[in-house]
């Protein structure tokens, strides 16, 4: 019955009528973009209190307590063998890497910036995906990925005044944990909840996150405001857990092409909650090159495979 069921959200989704599951899954996906989209903000506004280094196993931390507890109440059973490499795989890359980059990228760039060089990850995600399970992207696809990329280096030579900066090689570091992470995730979401999938990669570093915060902290003393509390606490429950959450059940529902087609929002929307939460002042090649990005992965996303 699940197979019938899967088989005729596929199919709906194909003709252009999408089922109710998918259409769920959708909006499931849309509501993690949106998480996502304000994690920058939160992360300037959280390192306003903590240190780089006990920002990130903080927010670790804390998001593993979350998950834990959720698993915890609901009984879940212990992932099996098979499936820990992937966790590996999603713990490094979204809970740890992704994180610790961009925190030490924003250090000294901004996030209208940032969220820039980060509209590559959709499309770095799809060439993940496309090398993990042997996918073959049409010709369109190398060329608007390739058009997509070269929009992107010109941007950021162009604001480091000629060379890109160490924050710069942190973002695009970024960019390729965080894809090897969302590519691992979407697999594992076929045969997992996709929330199960997040939240027991949480797990699985807590060992590591909790010693690293106490340790960090006594390196790094907090200076708590509110702005800084509040971004942590954003950091930890919406954007680490909940919005992952609503991203793996929309990519276990539709697909991981489908749903990263949703993702292309998110470096546009970071740029208004820059200007609405941060008072940032955008230049002309900002949201022109934001734009030319998202015309070029829509194209990848369109193109057939």
């Amino acid at each position: 019955m699940r197979t019938q069921s899967s088989a005729t959200a596929t199919a709906a989704i194909a003709v252009g009528t999408p089922s109710p599951r998918a259409s769920a899954g959708l909006a499931q996906a849309a509501l993690g973009v949106t998480a996502f989209s304000l994690t920058f903000p939160a992360t300037a506004w959280a390192l306003e209190g903590f240190g780089p280094w006990a920002l990130v196993a903080l927010r670790s931390a804390l998001a593993a307590l979350v998950a834990g507890g959720c698993l915890l109440a609901l009984r879940v059973p212990v992932p099996a063998r098979a499936h820990r490499p992937g966790l590996a795989v999603v713990a490094a890359g979204v809970v740890v890497g992704f994180p610790l980059l961009t925190t030490l990228a924003l250090r000294t760039s901004s996030t209208a910036h940032a969220a820039v060089v980060v509209g590559l990850l959709p499309l770095t995600t799809a060439l993940c995906s496309a090398l993990r399970f042997g996918t073959r992207p049409s010709r369109t696809f190398w060329l608007a990925a390739l058009a997509g990329a070269a929009a992107v280096v010109a941007f950021t030579v162009q604001q480091s005044g000629g060379a890109l900066t160490a924050a710069d090689g942190f973002l695009f570091a970024a960019l390729l944990v965080c894809a090897a992470g969302y590519a691992e995730g979407g697999r594992l979401a076929r045969v997992m909840p996709g929330w199960q999938v997040i939240g027991w990669a949480l797990v699985f570093c807590l060992p590591l996150a909790a010693p690293a915060a106490a340790l960090s902290l006594t390196l790094q003393p907090a200076q708590p405001t509110v702005h800084g509390v509040a971004g942590l606490l954003w950091l930890a429950a919406g954007s680490q857990f909940l919005g992952l959450v609503l991203w793996y059940r929309g990519m276990a529902a539709v697909g991981v092409p489908k749903a990263s087609q949703l993702q292309l929002a998110q470096p546009l929307l970071t740029l208004v909650w820059s200007v609405l939460l941060l008072g940032e002042h955008l230049t002309v090649a900002a949201p022109l090159t934001a734009a030319a990005v998202l015309v070029c992965i829509a194209v990848t996303q369109r193109a057939r495979g």
